[in-house]
């Protein structure tokens, strides 16, 4: 079954934390990752959500570890105060533009 990894954290600028997101640090390929899904708060524009999609829980618990050690390293520089969780979808349905 998929996993998404879930991130949301401030950032103090996005572009220089969207610079270090492309640079890939944990290499996201090798880790499993079959995409990703990068999200600003409509309200902050230095508030960011990332989803990162897996096949496995597994996964997604190893990137999540590496993630941690990455964050350790780049608290309050890059971002703050991450929080993330494994979540698994259970349904997912599209709706037609204009539809009722």
């Amino acid at each position: 079954m998929a996993s998404i990894l879930r991130i949301e954290h401030p950032v103090p600028d996005y572009q220089v934390w969207k610079a270090a997101f492309d640079s890939d640090p944990i290499g996201r390929a090798r880790s499993g990752v079959r995409r990703h899904q990068v999200q600003r708060a409509a309200d902050d524009p230095n508030y960011v959500l990332v989803d990162l999609e897996f096949d496995t829980h597994r996964e997604a618990e190893a990137a999540l570890a590496a993630l941690r050690v990455l964050w350790e390293r780049v608290a309050g520089t890059v971002m703050s105060d991450p929080s993330a969780r494994i979540v698994e979808p259970v349904e997912t349905r599209e709706y037609a533009s204009g539809s009722l």
